[in-house]
């Protein structure tokens, strides 16, 4: 009788143990969708990163090329400053 018992119960755990281990079950489904969620997600996140990157590399020339551009119009006000000086003073020489 113990034998026949041990016999049912193992040959039950065994039916059981293989319909678990045979299909996957829903939460390893949804395991697998989350995981490959997090993996679309990561992707995105790193084109963001790059885009963000490229913007703010692009904002930096930007504003390198304004400086630039704004010592340029300094540079010119100052040469037509000393370009007025000089002509006034050869307009006082001639007047003296």
């Amino acid at each position: 009788m113990n034998k026949t018992l041990l016999l049912a119960a193992g040959l039950s755990s065994m039916v059981l143990l293989a319909g678990c281990s045979s299909a996957p079950s829903e939460s390893t489904m949804q395991v697998s969708q989350l995981s490959e969620q997090v993996n679309q997600l990561s992707q995105d996140v790193a084109a963001l990163q790059n885009s963000l990157s490229r913007t703010e590399m692009a904002a930096r020339e930007a504003q390198d090329a304004a400086m630039s551009a704004k010592d340029a119009a300094m540079s010119a006000q100052d040469e037509a400053a000393r370009a007025n000086e000089r002509i006034d003073n050869i307009a006082q020489s001639y007047t003296k």
